[in-house]
């Protein structure tokens, strides 16, 4: 299975939104990760504050969103969608983007592998979310045996997922029209909403974010590594992954 995945990723390019400074941590931990896996990948750093001007922003972002938005938001923002670019001009089939603080979830590879051999029979101009940071996974209902991604109505933030040349493309395509005027997590649901490109989730999730599980801060992420976060987020998964699809299914049966 492994020798079968390598060859699915030579059509795809690995991307990790990064900081040029103060985030060596997340950069050592990206590079060990990957390196375990034997997955090649580039570091996206060209949006940080410091190798951008007012031009550069005024291109992609609109006025409101510029003034009112933190420079490491539109940072981190500005560094998916120059990934994107990065990935057209690349000619490869597909990218994952990742944010710098993934942490890889039970059975990444064969998880992977299930996503890519599902991926060759759905309609070009899609977004697979890889990622749990939002703890909302598809129902019990929806759920078939032997299938991994399901079609969804808005992303699940954007620490980990994976596109295709077609989605990346109108993704850019409708930049040059409609300027992006929020963070990328919500860049993309204005895309899915907008049917410029379709949405799917990986289910069991691949990766979940050190950000939010507690682990460690993420490139824009107020919070900080706690044992108490990390005990928090373990509840919450539990509580949401289990309790709360059976609690809101069952709903639905009593309707």
């Amino acid at each position: 299975m492994r020798n079968q995945l390598q060859t699915f990723l030579k059509d795809t390019n690995i991307y990790v939104i990064h900081a040029v400074k103060g985030y060596e941590f997340q950069e050592q931990h990206v590079k060990d990760l990957f390196s375990k896996y034997n997955l090649d990948f580039e570091f996206v750093t060209d949006g940080d504050p410091t190798l951008t001007n007012r031009s550069i922003l005024e291109d992609h972002f609109t006025e409101e969103f510029i003034e009112r938005t933190s420079a490491g938001q539109m940072s981190c923002t500005l560094n998916h969608i120059l990934a994107f670019k990065k990935f057209i001009a690349s000619n490869k089939k597909y990218a994952i983007v990742f944010e710098n603080d993934p942490f890889f979830l039970n059975n990444f590879e064969a998880n992977l592998f299930r996503v890519y051999q599902e991926m060759e029979q759905i309609e070009e101009g899609f977004i697979v979310s890889l990622e749990n940071t939002t703890l909302r996974f598809p129902s019990f209902f929806q759920l078939k045996k032997n299938q991994s991604l399901y079609q969804a109505k808005v992303g699940r933030m954007a620490g980990a997922y994976l596109i295709d040349a077609a989605g990346a493309e109108k993704s850019i395509a409708h930049l040059q029209t409609q300027k992006c005027k929020d963070i990328v997590d919500w860049w993309h649901n204005s895309l899915i909403e907008s049917n410029i490109i379709k949405m799917y989730w990986a289910h069991p999730p691949l990766t979940e974010q050190g950000s939010h599980n507690g682990l460690m801060s993420g490139t824009i992420s107020s919070k900080s590594k706690s044992t108490w976060r990390r005990v928090r987020w373990k509840f919450r998964k539990f509580y949401r992954f289990y309790m709360l699809r059976f609690k809101n299914e069952r709903r639905m049966i009593e309707k």
